[in-house]
């Protein structure tokens, strides 16, 4: 976009001083004439850019011209910074533009609280990798940069995206989708469409192709993505694609069990202490994964199979640990 080549345009005579309007030409990567074209714009906008001429000229900015956002304060601009820190922004495939988005804040800054803003932001941490017990909270998901920025563009066109998708346990497929918008949670990126009138959530990194068309998608107009998502967590959880297990719990790993189950309910205290609730999983597996990280303080009282998965885990372990280690 051309309010884009300007901005470039105006930070590369800042950063390198006088340039040559081929140089500007090979840098922004268009022709010699458009540069002349932009820096007539500039002069016309009232950038005090000018021309020398010779076998050394070019184009330069006045000295101590100071292309300032005067109406950022302190807090807007660390806020701004912090935001590249977010895992969300990487999963979404936008880190690269963020980057470069952040690198034009800093450099129009005001000298007067430049350094200190930058300084700020590198003392704020949001959503670490880890916690302070060394286990990892997220895993960014790789996805191709194709793939990602045509679903990202049929998001933002609102035309309808073709995606060849690999469910799990079944062979890959082509389906033709209405995007409704892009989530990411713990670094897990989401599709939200709808298709054939139906909603439908995708996990993007599942998706191996994807192709923006020319059709415009049927979906709604402004969206409450945040509440559009909640609505779909609650059907899912209410669904039959789910394990129940009634279980007692130390209370102060209740906490914890919320973190990793799909759904917590029917509390209630037994006279020992404990908490005896009911929690829901994705399936077995997932089930076995959360009680075994709770270790002695959970108790899974049914389902048999899990209660046996279990038994199964910690039976290897016991035996594992019952002799001493080999020379």
């Amino acid at each position: 976009m051309r309010a884009d080549r300007l901005v470039a345009l105006v930070l590369l005579l800042r950063q390198r001083g006088r340039l040559s309007a081929a140089a500007l030409a090979r840098e922004l990567e268009v022709s010699t004439r458009t540069v002349l074209r932009d820096i007539e714009a500039l002069s016309a906008a009232g950038v005090p850019v000018y021309a020398e001429r010779g076998r050394h000229g070019g184009f330069a900015l006045l000295p101590g011209f100071q292309a300032e956002l005067t109406g950022l304060t302190h807090d807007e601009a660390v806020a701004l910074l912090v935001a590249g820190s977010r895992p969300g922004v990487q999963a979404l495939g936008l880190g690269p533009a963020l980057a470069a988005a952040v690198l034009k804040v800093v450099d129009a800054l005001p000298e007067s609280h430049r350094d200190r803003a930058v300084d700020g932001a590198q003392r704020m941490l949001i959503d670490p990798a880890a916690d302070l017990l060394s286990r990892r909270l997220r895993e960014t998901e790789e996805v191709p940069q194709a793939v990602m920025a045509q679903l990202r563009q049929a998001v933002v066109s609102g035309r309808l995206v073709r995606i060849r998708y690999a469910p799990v346990g079944r062979e890959p497929g082509w389906r033709t989708v209405s995007p409704v918008g892009l989530v990411v949670v713990r670094g897990q990126g989401y599709l939200l469409a709808t298709r054939a009138g139906e909603d439908r959530t995708y996990r993007v990194c599942r998706v191996l192709a994807a192709q923006e068309l020319d059709e415009p998608a049927e979906r709604p107009g402004p969206v409450d993505l945040e509440q559009v998502w909640a609505a779909r967590g609650t059907r899912f959880r209410n669904s039959g694609e789910r394990v129940l297990v009634s279980l007692r719990l130390r209370p102060e790993r209740r906490e914890e069990l919320d973190r990793t189950a799909l759904a917590v309910s029917g509390e209630r205290a037994d006279p020992d202490g404990w908490l005896r609730l009911e929690a829901a999983f994705q399936d077995i597996r997932h089930a076995t994964w959360a009680l075994w990280q709770l270790g002695a303080a959970a108790e899974a009282l049914s389902p048999v199979e899990l209660r046996t998965a279990l038994h199964g885990r910690a039976a290897a372990i016991a035996a594992r640990y019952a002799a001493p280690p080999d020379a």
